[in-house]
């Protein structure tokens, strides 16, 4: 190896290091704490009564979401509080609002003997508020009707949720409806949807959202979806599994639902459906979106379908412009049927399939259903692992063909071996900047160019072998 190439290594390497220490900020619109404002506190020995100090906090946090102004905090100290919060006050620009437990303590928000409204209703609920923030609190045992949630955002803007654990609510762990400009980040959404109507981790009908670094679990319906005129909004580096329905779900429903980037996500272990669906299930025009670096293996049907799901409406099925690139879908079908990537929408636009490593997935890697006309879709550059034969199932224009020789498929690390040959096999157009690590695109497996890009969602470093760091990505 030449040094300028070990030091381009170097420099690249770097220049990754800084990117992925910016990467994970919880979002463009992530309501920030104030600058200033008065501090007051929860606590079970309290009393609402009191002026809400350390040393004689308030005994509910009703209180205080009557109480605060913009710019306010409340900390809410150890313990379970078996009531209903509805915040009465917004926040203002750079003065937000925030509910948050208190440092190292477990505050619990706990539903259990309270009948919510048979409505789209929360145990914590901000509706037609602003700039509020909710940090740090365990809500639990949200229900008991279709639509109840464990913390609900309804008509509401510049909301930050974050760093929550939700716990059997009866519908959405996390539900956002209708609103814009939402964070949702850093929260874990456990044993959501028992009885429910809703996703676990729902956005519906609203635009300017970021849907990052969740983790969503053994839920009894879809785990993250984004639906009904959601517009502009990112999903990216969340954890999906034990999921009863798909993992990532983006659907129409019936509104026009666009601008949707699904990234860096894993989506593993997904129980009775597959791991990322796209859909039109009422006739709403599915437009411009883009998934890619993500992670599926092991679901028990398909890693990702572009799908027919639903009646369709008088409009059919309608969807454009809707990019699936460089993507790792491995080890998906359980039993007697399952696969890689299924396209079964038959009134797609412009569906581009490029960049993808499809491997070892039980009864096909990459299939078309028996209507969707070809001349709507796109598919090239995919590496197709273990063609099965059966009906509908192609490779596709430039397909690799063979073992894609992950690093460790069985221990579910699939980065790319030195010898792999999805190794600068991919088409450079539309190829995402970074890859699942947010190492820069391309790296240059081979060293023979720097234009070339890897298949699959992890980039291979060429220097990966040779040169080694005391770097710690942030």
């Amino acid at each position: 190896m030449r040094p300028t190439r070990v030091w381009m290594g170097l420099l690249m390497y770097l220049v990754a290091a800084i990117h992925c220490s910016t990467l994970f900020d919880p979002g463009n619109f992530r309501v920030q704490a104030a600058a200033q404002g008065n501090v007051y506190y929860v606590a079970l020995n309290g009393d609402d009564a009191n002026p809400g100090t350390l040393d004689q906090p308030w005994r509910t946090i009703q209180k205080a979401a009557s109480s605060l102004s913009a710019g306010d905090t409340v900390y809410i100290r150890a313990g379970t509080y078996a009531e209903r919060v509805l915040p009465q006050v917004s926040g203002s620009e750079g003065y937000p609002i925030t509910y948050a437990a208190y440092p190292g303590e477990t505050a619990i928000l706990d539903g259990t003997g309270i009948t919510l409204p048979d409505d789209l209703a929360g145990l914590f609920e901000i509706t037609s508020q602003s700039y509020i923030r909710v940090v740090g609190l365990r809500v639990v045992n949200a229900g008991p009707n279709g639509n109840n949630a464990g913390i609900l955002v309804m008509d509401s803007g510049y909301i930050t949720i974050e760093n929550n654990n939700t716990y059997n609510t009866h519908s959405s762990g996390i539900g956002i409806w209708g609103s814009h400009h939402v964070a949702v980040a850093g929260n874990r959404i456990d044993e959501a949807g028992g009885g429910g109507m809703q996703e676990c981790l729902t956005v519906a009908g609203t635009d300017a959202f970021e849907v990052h670094h969740n983790e969503v679990l053994n839920c009894h319906k879809e785990g993250i979806d984004a639906k009904d005129g959601a517009s502009n909004g990112k999903i990216y580096h969340n954890e999906v599994y034990l999921t009863q329905r798909v993992g990532i779900y983006v659907d129409a429903w019936d509104k026009h639902t666009y601008n949707i980037d699904v990234y860096q996500n894993v989506v593993h272990d997904i129980v009775n459906n597959d791991g990322f669906a796209l859909a039109s299930e009422m006739g709403g025009l599915l437009e411009n979106i883009h998934v890619y670096n993500n992670l599926a293996y092991h679901n028990r049907y398909v890693g990702l379908t572009i799908a027919n799901y639903g009646p369709g409406g008088a409009e059919g099925y309608p969807m454009k412009d809707i990019y699936v690139v460089n993507n790792t879908f491995y080890n998906n079908g359980w039993e007697t049927w399952g696969g890689g990537i299924a396209l079964n929408n038959i009134d797609g636009e412009n569906l581009v399939i490029r960049n993808n490593i499809l491997s070892q997935n039980l009864y096909f890697q990459l299939a078309l259903g028996p209507e969707v006309p070809t001349q709507t879709c796109t598919l090239d550059h995919n590496l197709i692992d273990g063609f099965r034969g059966t009906e509908g199932e192609i490779y596709g224009m430039d397909a690799v063909i063979g073992d894609a020789r992950f690093m460790n498929a069985s221990g579910n690390n699939l980065h790319l071996g030195a010898d792999s040959p999805a190794i600068d096999a991919g088409a450079a157009s539309g190829a995402p900047v970074v890859d699942f690590d947010g190492l820069p695109r391309p790296l240059d497996g081979d060293g023979d160019s720097l234009a070339l890009v890897d298949l699959g969602a992890f980039e291979k470093p060429f220097y990966s072998e040779q040169v080694y760091l005391p770097l710690v990505l942030k």
